[in-house]
Order: C-alpha cells, then sequence, then structure tokens
C-alpha cells in the first residue's frame, strides 16, 4: 500500500465544457497542474485569495498565454493602484507563476529600461484555469496538451521508479492505449 507521503505533487484538475448537465466525456477539457506539496498552499492562497492576482492572469490570457504584460498597462487596464498590482507581481513571481525580465525601449529619444512578466509553465496552468474553451486558439490547445502530456509523463516516470515499475511495462500500457 502506498503512503500519501510517497506522493511529492499535488494534482489540480479541473474540467469544463459549455453545459456540464448534458456533457460526454469528449467535450470535457481536463487540466492537470503538479504542484510540490510544500508550496500548494502559499500557491493556490496567493492566486485565488487575491482578486487582484486573479485579475492579472485574466489579462496574461486576454493578451495570450505566452506573450510579455507590462506594469503600466496593468495599471491602465485593471481597478487596482499601482501598489497593489506591484504587490501582486512581486508575490506572483516569488512563486514562480509570473517570469520577469528587463526590456530596453526607446521612448521619447531615450533608451529605458521597462519591466516585463510572462507566465511560466505552471502560470499557464493557472491562467489556463480561468479561461473559457473558445477563448483559446488550436494552436493555445494543441500547447496545452504537449505540455500536459510531457508534465504527465515526468511524474508517471519518477513514481514508477519508487514503484518499481519497469519503462518497458509503461511503454507497453502507452503503444496498447495508442492503438486502440
Amino acid at each position: 500500500m502506498i503512503n500519501s507521503s510517497t506522493f511529492k505533487r499535488k494534482v489540480i484538475l479541473r474540467c469544463f465544457c459549455r453545459d456540464l448537465n448534458e456533457a460526454k466525456m469528449d467535450s470535457l477539457h481536463s487540466y492537470v497542474i503538479f504542484l510540490p506539496a510544500e508550496e500548494k498552499d502559499r500557491v493556490l492562497s496567493a492566486i485565488f485569495g487575491s482578486k487582484a492576482s486573479l485579475d492579472i492572469l485574466k489579462y496574461s490570457l486576454k493578451r495570450g498565454i505566452s506573450n510579455k504584460i507590462y506594469q503600466k498597462d496593468l495599471v491602465k487596464e485593471l481597478p487596482y493602484s499601482n501598489k497593489t498590482i506591484i504587490e501582486n507581481l512581486k508575490v506572483l513571481t516569488r512563486l514562480g507563476i509570473l517570469t520577469e525580465a528587463m526590456d530596453k525601449v526607446e521612448l521619447e529619444g531615450r533608451t529605458v529600461w521597462v519591466k516585463t512578466y510572462r507566465l511560466s509553465d505552471v502560470g499557464k496552468w493557472f491562467a489556463l484555469l480561468l479561461a473559457k474553451e473558445e477563448d483559446l486558439t488550436d494552436v493555445e490547445k494543441a500547447e496545452i496538451l504537449q505540455s500536459i502530456f510531457r508534465s504527465y509523463i515526468r511524474w508517471v516516470k519518477n513514481l514508477s521508479e519508487k514503484l518499481q515499475v519497469s519503462k518497458d511495462t509503461l511503454r507497453r500500457i502507452f503503444e496498447e492505449e495508442m492503438e486502440n
């Protein structure tokens, strides 16, 4: 029997569809997010405990899941003070939901450095929890599928090593399922 402490990652699963009452399995889209167990509470509280954090993620979706976002645009578009936005950006960056970089921009004949943010891989999953299926392009859906698959394979590989399940067994199962 496997002790729950054996599992180092927690999984958040969210399925959504247009009409849950009439949902068929083909119309459900599952999102799986693997979180380090010790970070789970902090990450979930930071994101879902703050309307500003949720709005930053929604704004990132609106701009494009992989595109840069700028603090000045967030201040202009969202109904929060500059201080609130900066605090939330810092928390989301510290927790690995956003990545931070500096861009050199020409502004009125002079060079200015501006801070940019992007969703990390984990950040994309949290943002996608808020997305509607019709808001995603087919390319984004394909990227999501590939990323989920890669993350899941890594997780299964690590767990199978702990449980001493051979890679050949997993490979056989995979090939059987791909043929069906």
